[in-house]
């Protein structure tokens, strides 16, 4: 026991030795054993030699020493400290030896007692690897502790088995490392995978994170877009394509003979009229067929609840991604106490290794340090009260006046567009009169809206709320007022196509008449669809205005980004060095990225296209183009053309401002979806539900035909009003008792 514990005291003391003097072991073995010869032969020469001087001292008796006796004092004092150095040097072989080749032996005689104490050494050394990077040491500490850890555990992890579990116990440990180090490695490979996350931190080390979060919410939108275009066309346009009826086969799916002249020019393919119209792009393509194809696929049945399953899964995700951003923003805690002492000392990451990494972090270190700045002279910003809140009623005033303007002068042109409609040789503008002025607007407004707001001098963030509202009261008049425009047309294609559907009976009965007029009793030839008479279908109409919309405003985008962020950057560059006053610094400049505007358009555009995919269901894949290139094409322009705000501020730790616009959005571009559904008749002769009073009555269809009776029963009680009111009742009452609950419990634990 006295020698087993001798034994772990001597390796607690050499520990942080072991590794150094275990690598010396091998290339000193045979240095060790010539050096202990040559001590041994000096040894027994320098004794004789001392034995041989003693004894003639001891002769000579008591007297005076000579120049020889000093000499061999001397040599002896020299001897036996070689003697002295080399007994250290032999105790240490052996210490090295007798530890290095008796390890194994060793740690098969350990006792439990040993074994649980190394056991706690072992785990003592993992948690502070795990805890190394939260201690307040210096580097060169931290990476010497770091490695004798780590060599401590490598060393003494396989002793606590014996034979076979002590195999096993290393076999455990090697998969549980490669496990960790698999898990690592997929996590960063989870990383690499997501889209555009390089390009979105670079423009965040440049331009802040307020700039940064207008492109993370369009790669979401991105995301969510793709799935809708996956919903569409997996269950709606490749069934129709493959199982359908052919093009040309009927006429919904055939350009009338008037218009095949002219079907293919590009004026026309450009209005998405012609073989555009009449393709799987819009919804007078689908036919009306209960079920199509070899497999029965119910095709209204599909439209209709594709159709609303766009908003229901748009709904889910923005709620859903409210709630996760939510969540994030209450885990963060309060960060605001010794926030410059936090960016000074804990900002920068020592694992940097690529010098252009390095670059991009120096840059949003310096741009987190501006937007500090800036909160900070904010909070402490001493101001004229009375006079603040005169400009800004004065600065609402004047945007509730351009809001009227604007709301009237799109209602005006979408009045005068119904009139060209019906004239003939209409020219371009006239054509396209209602798509370019809302473009102009939408480019034109916000710019105005950020010069009004300058009077108001509100904080950066809170002014760029502000600036969101306002844009989106205008784009969100705009709509509504297209919308109310565009109803009083529909209303008028609906009288028309009363007149057109009793021409196109009599039509039919006529042709089926003059082929059974001779007296033969054959199957009279069909007609030709082109030459069928074909009524308005408003759907188409509503679809086709939608598309041509998105199309604009994604030109007048581009446009404007070329024209105004990269030419005006090009001039401002090269013509600086002779021009009569500095470019870069006064007019016209560099140009801002303008992150309200671009938040809204795409807001704007979202709704529209949740608007719009009932009419055309091809729009969605549109847009999926537009959002992909809109990524490359605006974090060029961003990181070529445009320069950091004058004022950089630090956005919100969550995007639920956008998100909560963009609800907003959702749930008005469905009530006139709904409307549609619910109160307008569909066209006659296109689409999917032509033929019936109401688009919803292809549930009851199902229901009724596909259903057992008992499930048409239940359909039909859970459908009654008296049954939905007093259970919509019911749960209002519920949600205020379980309210008033939470406030009493609240009370009673303060």
């Amino acid at each position: 026991k006295t020698g087993r514990a001798s034994r772990l005291e001597r390796k607690k003391q050499e520990k942080d030795k072991e590794d150094d003097e275990s690598k010396e072991e091998d290339s000193c073995s045979q240095q060790n054993r010539a050096s202990r010869k040559k001590n041994y032969q000096q040894k027994n020469s320098d004794g004789k030699k001392a034995g041989e001087e003693g004894s003639q001292q001891r002769e000579r008796g008591k007297k005076a020493p000579t120049k020889d006796q000093k000499e061999s004092e001397n040599k002896e004092k020299k001897t036996n400290k070689k003697e002295k150095e080399g007994d250290d040097k032999q105790k240490t072989d052996r210490k090295n030896s007798t530890t290095s080749s008796s390890n194994s032996s060793d740690e098969e005689s350990l006792s439990e007692e040993e074994l649980a104490m190394l056991m706690e050494q072992v785990e003592q050394k993992k948690k502070l690897i795990s805890t190394m990077r939260n201690k307040p040491w210096r580097m060169m500490k931290k990476l010497s502790v770091l490695r004798e850890a780590q060599a401590f555990v490598e060393k003494f992890e396989g002793a606590l088995g014996k034979g076979k579990g002590k195999k096993l116990y290393a076999y455990k440990m090697m998969m549980a490392k490669k496990w960790v180090k698999f898990k690592r490695d997929f996590d960063n490979f989870k990383t690499q995978c997501i889209p555009w996350e390089m390009k979105i931190k670079e423009v965040e080390s440049h331009f802040g994170s307020s700039v940064a979060s207008y492109f993370i919410f369009l790669r979401w939108m991105y995301g969510v877009n793709l799935v809708l275009f996956g919903l569409i066309f997996g269950l709606v346009i490749i069934p129709e394509i493959l199982m359908g009826m052919p093009y040309g086969s009927m006429p919904r799916k055939t350009v009338p003979r008037a218009e095949q002249a002219t079907a293919m020019d590009f004026s026309v393919l450009w209005d998405f009229e012609g073989y555009i119209k009449y393709s799987a792009l819009f919804y007078g393509y689908y036919n009306n067929q209960r079920t199509i194809g070899w497999l029965k696929y119910r095709l209204p049945m599909a439209y209709f609840t594709v159709g609303i399953s766009v908003f229901g899964y748009s709904l889910m995700v923005v709620i859903r991604s409210m709630a996760r951003n939510a969540n994030e923003s209450t885990a963060d805690g309060d960060d605001d106490n010794f926030i410059f002492s936090w960016k000074m000392f804990t900002s920068w990451d020592y694992l940097i290794g690529n010098p252009e990494t390095a670059d991009n972090k120096f840059a949003s270190i310096t741009t987190s340090f501006k937007e500090s700045i800036v909160d900070e002279q904010e909070s402490n910003k001493d101001e004229n009260i009375h006079l603040r809140r005169f400009l800004r009623v004065l600065a609402n005033v004047l945007i509730i006046c351009c809001l009227c303007g604007s709301g009237y002068l799109i209602y005006f042109v979408v009045k005068r567009s119904q009139t060209f409609s019906k004239m003939q040789n209409v020219g371009w503008y006239e054509r396209n009169e209602v798509e370019i002025v809302m473009s102009l607007l939408g480019m034109f407004c916000p710019p105005l809206f950020e010069t009004i707001a300058a009077l108001e001098n509100y904080h950066p963030r809170i002014g760029l709320k502000w600036q969101l509202g306002r844009i989106f009261a205008l784009f969100l008049g705009n709509l509504y007022t297209f919308l109310l425009a565009l109803m009083d047309d529909v209303n008028e294609k609906l009288v028309e196509e009363d007149v057109v559907k009793n021409i196109t009976h009599w039509t039919l009965l006529s042709h089926h008449n003059s082929s059974m007029g001779n007296g033969s009793t054959a199957t009279p030839p069909p007609l030709d669809p082109a030459d069928v008479p074909r009524g308005p279908c408003w759907e188409t109409t509503v679809g086709i205005e939608i598309v041509r919309l998105t199309v604009s405003d994604i030109l007048v985008t581009y446009i404007t980004i070329l024209v105004g962020d990269f030419i005006r950057a090009c001039f401002v560059r090269f013509m600086n060095y002779c021009w009569c006053w500095d470019l870069e610094a006064g007019f016209p400049s560099y140009a801002e990225f303008d992150i309200s505007g671009n938040v809204l358009g795409l807001i704007f555009n979202q709704g529209m296209i949740w608007m719009g995919s009932f009419y055309a269901p091809g729009l969605v894949g549109i847009n999926v183009l537009r959002l992909l290139t809109s990524m490359y094409f605006q974090c060029w322009a961003v990181m070529s053309s445009n320069v950091p705000h004058a004022r950089v501020f630090k956005a919100s730790k969550s995007n639920n401002f956008y998100m909560g616009l963009l609800l907003l959005i959702l749930f008005l571009s469905l009530l006139p979806v709904a409307y549609t559904i619910m109160s307008l008749p569909p066209s006659f002769d296109c689409g999917p539900f032509s033929g019936k009073k109401r688009m919803y009555e292809v549930i009851q269809e199902t229901i009724e035909l596909d259903f057992p009776l008992f499930v048409a029963k239940i359909f039909s009680y859970v459908a009654n009003p008296g049954l939905i009111i007093p259970a919509i009742l019911l749960m209002v009452k519920l949600k205020k008792k379980n309210s008033g609950m939470l406030v009493r419990s609240k009370y009673s634990f303060c």
